[in-house]
């Protein structure tokens, strides 16, 4: 590595965002109207005067060092803090809102994501959600194609789950405690009980989210994973896991947490265990979380706490939830 020099230029900050963002320097360089060799040359600049490697470089493209992410983020904040102060002070255009989040299939996550576009300020803006596989959701914000993600852990998955984190650079922190129940149709005959027992699942089709190559128990959305189902129903959607309650009489177990805005058709009815479910974000343990994910989370509490859900310890720096949810917590 080169002898380490002075200074840091907002253009190298922008410069490297892309090339993060893209996985490839020939393709940000397209994007930013840049000559492939000068956005290179820029990068190894950048890299010389932090004196650390950012990037690994190979035919495929680039990624992230360890070093590299955890300068990305920073990155982050600077470019985003100085788009803010060009439009309060030079009456400069509104700066270019940006947030990728990951999520196992929550309709709480859905609804805040919602929320927090129709509150987002300026006209411009690039948000990503992802429901996807617990190892993706790892994946994606370990090479920082989102910047948090949201899955839960209980004591059944916790040491597989705080071991691969950890050896990804992440950090789970916990949102609240969710009392277990099952999503149901509301013709289900069960959706009219107080509670349901697990013999009372026994001859209806248990429905899980497919993980895919990663289909072990402890990659499982759903408590209780190990316990044996004669009809079992693996699905990749929330859109099919909603009709399939509907056309079959099938159930999924998840958190209680439901919109009637989002999800009309399904109820929620308390399960009868011994067991919560701990629902938390995940992000890089040396990256500070850019404004608009905090937005983001602050919308996760407020729906959340909607429901008469008590949230777990809040986050340094975390604000109080600023909207007003609407919720219905069935049974």
């Amino acid at each position: 590595m080169a002898r380490r020099t002075t200074g840091v230029t907002l253009q190298q900050l922008s410069y490297f965002i892309e090339v993060a963002a893209e996985g490839s320097i020939t393709a940000a360089a397209d994007l930013l109207y840049v000559a492939q060799p000068t956005l290179s040359a820029a990068m190894k600049e950048l890299e010389a005067r932090v004196g650390r490697a950012l990037l690994v470089r190979s035919p495929r493209g680039v990624t992230l060092t360890t070093d590299g992410a955890e300068f990305l983020g920073y990155a982050r904040q600077v470019v985003e803090q100085v788009a803010l102060l060009e439009q309060r002070y030079l009456g400069g255009a509104p700066s270019r809102r940006l947030l990728g989040v990951s999520t196992q299939h929550y309709s709480f996550a859905v609804d805040a994501f919602v929320r927090m576009v129709r509150r987002t300020e300026g006209e411009q803006y690039e948000f990503s959600l992802r429901e996807t596989r617990t190892f993706d959701i790892i994946e994606d914000v370990r090479t920082l194609r989102s910047e948090l993600g949201i899955l839960y852990r209980n004591d059944f998955n916790r040491n597989v789950i705080d071991k691969l984190l950890r050896d990804s650079g992440l950090e789970f922190r916990p949102l609240f405690l969710a009392e277990p129940h099952i999503f149901v149709s509301r013709k289900n005959p069960l959706a009219a009980k107080p509670r349901a027992t697990l013999a009372d699942l026994a001859d209806l089709p248990r429905l899980t989210f497919d993980q895919g190559a990663n289909n072990s128990f402890y990659f499982a959305e759903e408590i209780l994973s190990t316990l044996s189902s004669a009809r079992e129903i693996r699905v990749s959607d929330r859109a099919t896991i909603f009709n399939l309650m509907i056309g079959l009489d099938g159930y999924t177990i998840s958190t209680g947490i439901i919109s009637d805005d989002l999800d009309p058709a399904i109820v929620a009815v308390p399960l009868d265990v011994d067991e919560r479910i701990e629902i938390g974000w995940i992000g890089h343990d040396a990256i500070p979380l850019t404004d608009q994910a905090e937005r983001y989370l602050d919308e996760v509490r407020a729906v959340v706490a909607g429901f008469g859900v008590t949230l777990l310890g809040e986050e340094p720096g975390s604000r109080p939830a600023r909207s007003t949810p609407r919720p219905r917590k069935e049974g």
